[in-house]
């Protein structure tokens, strides 16, 4: 199978200094971000406690949570156990590889993935289980579904693996265009299906029992002259509740299809790298210019924007509570209304981009930077 990497491409995709439609018109001016304006507090965020996991690179690291315990990872392969109510440092240990994804959670273990397509679980008290191999670097946090480790690879395969030993189950390819996209897309998982999108602006629903293919649907079509104007790739995971599954691609659409079929129910032109959150009637998402969005999830029409975060490369939105979360490239969190977009809130952690959204811990938000700095905030 051909597989090309843009580096270039990449590059912009994980820096947001410019993105990949200006290269394709050929626009030369860079825009600046927007300065951030002052509000009206309505609520405030308080830091908990602090810790440093170590530095990121430029991998896009999320910690991983057990009843008692923090679980993060550095690039450099530091494995570290914090403990959850507190942040103190339980144990550490150095895997001694360059760590390029994680953390994975299963029941009682801890799965990572390198940049040299090792797969390496561990359990709870930090002792390797199993170490695997699979086609190239690893760069979305892998999944655990019972018994089964599922784990992309930078080349586009899904590989599902045993959490007993890592043996492979079974693995999905596609064929890729010439030039594609580095990038962190993963995959969800929900009754007994993977949902993955790809390069080209496909998305495929994938039997977890044995990697067949239930249906696959086109997001977007590549459209232009060159190779570079039909980059279509979906490059963030895809959201999937009871009804519908919905995906963005980079220079394409956002659709949501039947979660069963596959079917169309709506598509819109819009672009995004960063992923969509998916909450009961609302469909949240940054697009690429760092505009933040709510859109109605049954037809895709806007309900809000807010546009006041322009080009400051915003993560993919968060809902907790009555707020819509995002952070920026410069260490800022901030919270806005879930109904209307209205800023509520604001914190700046450290001056670390924060590329991942929070996670919700102990009534309050879990939320890491590229530096590695991980904080628990209350949010009130």
């Amino acid at each position: 199978m051909k597989f090309a990497r843009w580096s270039c491409c990449a590059l912009l995709l994980l820096s947001g200094c410019s993105s990949i439609s200006d290269w394709v018109n050929g626009k030369n001016n860079v825009e600046v971000p927007a300065r951030l304006e002052e509000f009206t507090a309505q609520a405030r965020f308080e830091v908990r406690w602090k810790a440093d996991l170590g530095d990121g690179g430029t991998a896009w690291f999320k910690p991983a949570l057990s009843d008692n315990a923090v679980f993060g990872v550095s690039s450099s392969g530091r494995l570290t156990r914090l403990a959850r109510s507190s942040g103190k440092v339980v144990w550490q240990v150095e895997t001694g590889s360059n760590i390029s994804a994680g953390v994975g959670r299963g029941d009682g273990f801890l799965v990572l993935g390198s940049d040299k397509g090792e797969v390496l679980a561990y359990d709870d008290d930090g002792k390797l289980r199993w170490k695997a191999k699979v086609s190239s670097e690893v760069l979305a946090t892998p999944q655990v579904e019972g018994n089964v480790v599922l784990v992309r690879s930078g080349d586009g395969r899904i590989v599902a693996l045993s959490a007993t030993d890592g043996k492979q189950l079974w693995f999905y390819e596609r064929a890729t265009p010439a030039l594609v996209v580095r990038s962190h897309a993963g995959m969800v998982v929900q009754r007994g299906t993977v949902f993955a999108g790809f390069a080209g602006g496909k998305l495929a629903a994938i039997s977890i029992k044995d990697g067949a293919v239930l249906w696959e649907a086109n997001v977007s079509q590549p459209r232009g002259n060159t190779e570079l104007e039909r980059i279509s790739d979906i490059t963030s995971d895809p959201v999937v509740d009871d009804e519908q599954v919905c995906a963005i691609s980079f220079q394409g659409r956002l659709g949501c299809f039947d979660v069963s079929q596959g079917s169309t129910l709506w598509t819109r032109d819009m672009t995004g790298e960063k992923g969509l959150m998916l909450l009961r009637k609302y469909l949240y998402l940054t697009d690429v210019k760092g505009v933040v969005l709510a859109l109605d999830k049954t037809s895709g029409a806007t309900l809000w924007r807010n546009d006041q975060l322009k080009l400051r490369q915003g993560s993919k939105p968060y809902t907790y509570g009555d707020h819509t979360l995002v952070g920026d490239f410069e260490g800022y969190l901030h919270a806005m209304s879930r109904e209307d977009g209205h800023f509520q809130a604001r914190i700046q952690l450290d001056d670390a981009p924060i590329t991942l959204p929070p996670q919700e811990m102990d009534q309050g938000l879990l939320v890491q930077t590229q530096r590695g700095e991980v904080y628990s905030l209350s949010l009130h």
